[in-house]
């Protein structure tokens, strides 16, 4: 059994004053993998202080040497890569494939933020006088368990490539790849200080960060409930926020797709990592007319995926993360029941063989209007609604009838016809046939998806403030 029990401040391994101590549990099987001790208040001021006198000097670096920091860290975590991937598989449930793809992500980040910033331009003109753009200071990172190393690398490029420093509060389910994570970043040679890591409960942790007046902003990615929480309480300090919310994404299909095509690709779209991702697009928009063969499409390509099995290939569904998220799943499937919906496959329970993990059955549902919570609501499994429309405007007002705007589907015959429709909803990406990603591409929502966006230049101005210098060449005399 594993136990987690150092943090990372000013470039040290530190013993937690934090005494809590939490079970990490495998989801495929239920058993306990080892423990995390939990840091607390006095370790995240300790880590915030650390950063704040760090910042005096990082601040001043050129981009010259910041593009040096990220080729060290993405070097370092590339070392690390396969054991990256296998923490990821024994303590997520994520099946080998995505591990692999989330460990990608994870290290190429620091390669394509290195790229965004020797591109970046940080003095410009506005008229008669000279833009600065500043590292806002000192920032608070909180990830979350579904792509914890992933969204880590994604904090942490662009506030280095700002000049900021910055203190991380990892998921605490994620212990394990926080700490290869970790060795990364020691091996890495970063200067103390730079980067510090608190494993510890949103609660404790996350809340100091987002109340501590050391600390000028707070980029997070979790529930759209935590977030607005992040917010209210950051306002108080006019902390700079950036927010990656949840989601409830429409694929929308017209009639002149290949419906062969399109229909598996929106399954894999609605089921990216196990459902358990805030893009997934699980309202799955069909025309009234071709619903019975979307019923059939659908029904044999969520017969023909793997479930299970985790470090086979071919497996593309694993378990919930935890207890509580199988049980969130499970209620959503069973209030779309009684609310009326269809099962087209899958339902409640685990699948057969299954049971000793947090499996769900990959479920579809027909016969769901928009207003059900069903469609309304985001469930976080592999859980697709099925809504029918009669026209093109009203698929696109059943698109952006939700309280959220993060990614959308568009399946066309036609570049010109899908390109039209994807720009009338309102969603911070919409990916046009096909499940595309451009890492410079700015990632981030509309409505209550977000505040401020990641990825490329986008991502690093979220971390830098605009400072004027007005008649920089006037002359006295």
């Amino acid at each position: 059994m594993n136990l987690y029990d150092k943090i990372y401040i000013n470039g040290q391994y530190v013993t937690p004053s934090g005494t809590e101590v939490m079970e990490l549990i495998n989801p495929a099987n239920r058993q306990i993998t080892g423990k995390v001790v939990l840091g607390d208040v006095e370790d995240t001021r300790n880590a915030i202080a650390a950063a704040k006198a760090a910042f005096k000097t990082f601040s001043k670096t050129s981009v010259e040497e910041r593009a040096e920091f990220l080729l060290r860290l993405h070097q370092a975590l590339l070392e690390r890569s396969d054991r990256l991937t296998e923490a990821t598989v024994k303590e997520y449930g994520a099946p080998i494939s995505v591990a692999r793809m989330l460990t990608h992500i994870a290290v190429n980040a620091f390669l394509h933020t290195k790229e965004s910033l020797e591109s970046y331009s940080f003095i410009r003109t506005a008229g008669s006088a000279k833009v600065h753009m500043k590292p806002v200071g000192v920032v608070g990172a909180i990830t979350p368990w579904n792509a914890n190393a992933t969204h880590m690398a994604n904090k942490i490029a662009p506030v280095l490539a700002a000049g900021c420093t910055i203190v991380v509060k990892p998921s605490e389910f994620s212990a394990a790849q926080t700490e290869i994570f970790i060795e990364a970043i020691h091996a890495a040679n970063i200067p103390q200080g730079v980067i510090n890591i608190v494993n510890g409960k949103g609660e404790v942790v996350g809340e100091e960060l987002t109340r501590n007046p050391d600390v000028t902003g707070i980029t997070f990615t979790g529930s759209t409930q935590i977030g607005k929480r992040i917010a209210e309480v950051a306002a108080a300090n006019l902390k700079r926020v950036t927010l990656e919310l949840g989601g409830k994404s429409p694929t929308v299909i017209l009639e002149d797709a290949d419906f062969t095509k399109a229909v598996p690709l929106a399954v894999s779209a609605g089921f990216i990592n196990s459902g358990q991702a805030c893009l997934a697009g699980t309202r799955v928009l069909v025309p009234e007319s071709r619903l019975e063969e979307v019923k059939s499409l659908m029904a044999a390509t969520i017969d023909a995926i793997k479930v299970g099995d985790l470090w086979n290939d071919a497996s593309v569904i694993g378990p919930m993360v935890n207890q509580k998220q199988y049980d969130r799943v499970q209620y959503y499937i069973n209030r779309a029941i009684e609310d009326g919906a269809e099962v087209v496959a899958g339902g409640a329970g685990s699948p057969e063989g299954l049971e000793a993990g947090y499996y769900v059955k990959p479920t579809v549902f027909s016969n769901v209007t928009n207003d059900m919570t069903i469609a309304q609501e985001e469930v976080f499994g592999p859980v697709l609604s099925i809504i029918t429309y009669k026209t093109e405007e009203e698929a696109i007002d059943i698109a952006n009838d939700t309280a959220y705007g993060l990614q959308a589907f568009v399946f066309s015959g036609s570049k010109e016809r899908g390109n039209h429709v994807a720009d009338q909803i309102v969603a911070g990406r919409v990916s046009v046939n096909g499940l595309h990603d451009e890492p410079k591409a700015p990632f981030g929502g509309f409505k209550n998806s977000g505040i401020g966006r990641d990825h490329g230049t986008y991502g690093i101005e979220e971390y830098l403030e605009p400072k004027s210098i007005l008649g920089y060449d006037a002359v006295i005399s």
